[in-house]
């Protein structure tokens, strides 16, 4: 069984309601705003969209690296790239959101910016960890936590809390993972705004536990929060735990209401990697009712949504294979050419040696046969 971990992007720390200013706010700022202050202003705009129209807020964070780069303002772009990554973590494609990150990390550092440089080494321990990568999740992790705590970033150090607690839930370090949790749980409710993530991870704990009343106890109160910031992808995520969580328990009526809940909403917001195991466990609790024809149904669109997920996925790679080799071939070629034209020059080299060789050839021949000559003709006036 799948069970989604909420892992913090430190820019996305606090709820949509702490932003300084509203989407329409930063569209009237938008239409007037120049250069780098309209780079900020598109990727303000990608964090007022991101959890609830990922496709705008994706659209706003490329149009920010586009006039970034143009412009050449380093901040803005090291901003875009950690944002476009943020989007392809949400989506799934991990290598394509580490790439970005690397690049957002490597700006942040040739600006000596320590809040960038701890953010996006935060959002690359994050990749590493879902990937299965703790060593390296564990080092970028480290890393970051020195810089915050150098800092003294009370908000960001809340996610850090955090991404401790996933990490040690990970490595079944499981009373280092509440403790972590409960510290960034406090710290965001001492700042007056309670945050959700700690509690829906909290839950993550309980149910590798098998205690699968307690994790929906955390769950469901990780969804309040959720439901009142619209933070649409965490309720997603939520939802789908307490389907799981209850499905585990062996309580099918709550678990179908809560994964139907899941799956509409995926849908709406075009998630579709999340919906296959949304259909699986829906299946697998119709089963559980006795209501086979039913459980049947969902498994063939589960079989469908499958098919349509990993086959999107295995043509993005045979994309990337198909590039990767034609980069060989590209590489093959140019060796060959280059290989082609060094034997030309040798050839060429080699031709003129040979000319330079005959000519020599010549004088010597020619000097031979001129000192005979002068020698027969001084020795012919000598008898005369």
């Amino acid at each position: 069984m799948r069970v989604y971990p909420i892992i913090v992007l430190l820019f996305t720390l606090l709820p949509l309601l702490s932003y300084a200013q509203p989407i329409d706010s930063l569209l009237a700022v938008l239409d007037t705003a120049r250069n780098e202050r309209k780079v900020k202003t598109l990727n303000e705009l990608f964090r007022a969209h991101i959890t609830v129209d990922p496709v705008t807020a994706i659209g706003y964070a490329k149009e920010a690296l586009n006039l970034g780069t143009q412009i050449k303002d380093k901040r803005g772009m090291a901003a875009a790239y950690n944002n476009i990554g943020v989007a392809y973590r949400n989506q799934g494609a991990l290598d394509k959101a580490l790439e970005f990150y690397i690049n957002s990390l490597k700006i942040y550092d040739s600006l000596s910016n320590k809040e960038g440089i701890a953010s996006s080494k935060n959002n690359i321990s994050n990749i590493y960890s879902m990937k299965g990568d703790f060593k390296q999740a564990l080092k970028y992790l480290d890393e970051s936590n020195r810089i915050l705590l150098e800092l003294d970033d009370q908000e960001k150090l809340i996610g850090s809390f955090n991404n401790l607690g996933i990490l040690s839930n990970n490595l079944e370090l499981y009373d280092d993972a509440l403790n972590y949790f409960r510290q960034s749980y406090e710290l965001s409710e001492k700042r007056g705004r309670p945050y959700a993530d700690p509690l829906s991870n909290t839950g993550n704990v309980f149910f590798r536990q098998n205690n699968y009343q307690r994790a929906i106890e955390y769950y469901q109160k990780a969804l309040e929060l959720e439901r009142i910031t619209n933070d649409r992808l965490a309720i997603l995520n939520t939802l789908s735990n307490i389907g799981i969580a209850f499905t585990k328990a062996g309580q099918p009526e709550p678990a179908l209401r809560f994964l139907k809940e899941a799956e509409s909403l995926a849908r709406e917001m075009n998630v579709n990697t999340e919906v296959p195991e949304i259909l699986k466990n829906s299946s697998y609790n119709y089963y559980r009712q006795g209501k086979l024809k039913d459980a049947y149904e969902v498994m063939l669109k589960y079989d469908s949504a499958r098919e349509k997920v990993y086959g999107e996925e295995s043509s993005r790679r045979i994309a990337q294979m198909e590039m990767a080799l034609e980069l060989s071939d590209k590489e093959r070629e140019y060796e060959s050419l280059k290989k082609t034209a060094e034997l030309k020059t040798l050839q060429l080299r080699n031709s003129r040696l040979f000319i330079v060789a005959i000519i020599l050839g010549v004088i010597l021949i020619v000097g031979i046969i001129n000192y005979f000559f002068t020698d027969k003709l001084r020795e012919i006036f000598k008898r005369r």
